[in-house]
């Protein structure tokens, strides 16, 4: 029998959240317990309904998905976050990792995407929308940096910990990366925890996200 997922719908905008009810409708392993309009709204529903994982936007009024993102998993440390978010949102992306949040779902997504990123996060994975990461890619590469910056930013990675981080970027688990280099599960996370070191990052989704901001990997 299919396990079913208790979700929440944080946006301010009624006829979005509708769209969203309808979308995960087709779905019927979620089962949505609750709707917020913006963050204030969302921790006092949190007070009397515990999801196993939030659809957070991120600009809403009194309270944005950035601090209530921050505040929930404070206090509620196993609860899952995803970001729904337009493109052009970019600048808020960093806040929402360090926020918490576990992955990006773009609101133009369809049906077919928005479930399989709640699958994917909530089986303990990180989840960026493909057409998010194509167009972050592509505002990535038209920054320009100074070449004394890069060189002072850019990590001594060996050429194991860039296909391991390639792979990290490509959505694999740390199980089936080994499967793809035929290595050990447990010589991939040393290889993250590396990683981690090299970059200043805590987590999937931060290593991501610098990685390509720095062009470490080819995606």
């Amino acid at each position: 029998m299919n396990t079913r997922h208790k979700v929440i719908l944080v946006d301010d905008h009624k006829m979005f959240r509708e769209g969203l009810r309808f979308l995960l409708s087709e779905h019927p392993r979620f089962d949505i317990i609750g709707e917020a309009v913006d963050g204030i709204d969302f921790l006092e529903l949190l007070e009397i309904q515990q999801p196993d994982i939030v659809l957070m936007d991120i600009s809403m009024p009194r309270m944005d998905g950035v601090e209530a993102t921050r505040r929930a998993l404070a206090k509620y440390p196993k609860m899952k976050v995803i970001t729904l978010t337009m493109f052009g949102e970019e600048e808020y992306y960093y806040k929402m990792i360090h926020a918490g949040a576990n992955g990006f779902l773009l609101k133009e997504s369809g049906s077919s995407e928005l479930a399989l990123g709640l699958d994917e996060v909530l089986a303990g994975k990180d989840y960026f929308s493909v057409d998010l990461l194509k167009n972050l890619v592509l505002s990535i590469s038209k920054q320009t940096h100074k070449a004394t910056q890069e060189a002072e930013e850019m990590p001594k990675l060996t050429q194991r910990e860039i296909e391991v981080l390639r792979l990290i970027c490509t959505g694999l688990s740390a199980k089936e990366i080994a499967m793809e280099l035929d290595v050990s599960p447990r010589t991939v996370e040393a290889h993250k925890a590396n990683l981690f070191t090299k970059t200043g990052t805590q987590n999937s989704s931060s290593l991501i996200m610098n990685a390509l901001r720095l062009k470490l990997v080819d995606l």
